[in-house]
């Protein structure tokens, strides 16, 4: 189900730019606020985001692993089975945040709170971003901050079972999110009110819920046919 997964996961990020707005959007501003005015900004914007999908795929590297170590309990529990059904209810759930229905992933967020503590002043070293290199420090040190969106495919890195696949889903979700934030960064003023649109909101969440029914699809089909000892990696 891995290459299901990346293929999820880059439109989870792209739909997914509502919730981005909300997170990273005033971060965004502020960073542009600080820019020059002429041509050159987009590099700023680059480097920032390059930064912060750096630290989502390490963490998909880091959690894969994990998922990896934990294929030695495949004789003892059904771990894949329930991380990728686990990762396809978080899905939903994001979903129906996005359409404004339900703020479940809002109590998530909590979770990564007490590293963001340890994380967050560091990023006043490197402001005001006066280059791109500065900018590409402050999206890693942000690519950290508490996000109910990335913890939801986090779950799905950590389902893959391997380091490798892991960093690659969370890569393909970084991919996902950056045109959004891209242009979020040079158009701010213009984009933002069109992202916060209810219509938009609750179409971009109904495709995220149908990844999810998807994925439990996909889950229930594969235990139908290879039962428990069946692997999440085996083709439907």
């Amino acid at each position: 189900m891995t290459e299901f997964s990346i293929i999820a996961v880059f439109f989870v990020g792209l739909l997914g730019g509502v919730h981005c707005l909300g997170m990273c959007g005033s971060i965004v501003g502020i960073l542009t606020a600080q820019l020059p005015k002429d041509g050159a900004r987009w590099r700023f914007h680059l480097a920032y985001n390059s930064g912060r999908i750096a630290s989502y795929t390490l963490a998909g590297l880091l959690v894969g692993a994990i998922g990896q170590a934990g294929l030695l309990l495949r004789d003892v529990v059904p771990v894949q089975h329930l991380l990728f059904a686990l990762s396809s209810l978080m899905l939903i759930a994001l979903g129906l945040y996005l359409a404004g229905i339900w703020s479940m992933v809002r109590r998530i967020e909590s979770i990564g709170s007490v590293l963001w503590q340890r994380i967050q002043p560091l990023t006043r070293s490197v402001l005001p971003v006066t280059s791109p290199a500065r900018a590409l420090l402050l999206g890693t040190l942000w690519g950290w901050l508490p996000c109910g969106l990335v913890y939801s495919v986090l779950i799905t890195a950590l389902a893959s079972g391997h380091a490798q696949s892991g960093a690659l889903i969370m890569l393909a979700f970084g991919l996902g999110t950056l045109p959004n934030l891209l242009v979020i960064g040079l158009f701010w003023e213009r984009c933002r009110h069109w992202v916060q649109s209810p219509r938009v909101r609750f179409f971009a969440g109904l495709i995220v819920m149908a990844f999810g029914l998807y994925g439990l699809i996909k889950v229930g089909y594969v235990f139908a046919v290879h039962g428990w000892a069946g692997s999440c990696h085996v083709d439907a």
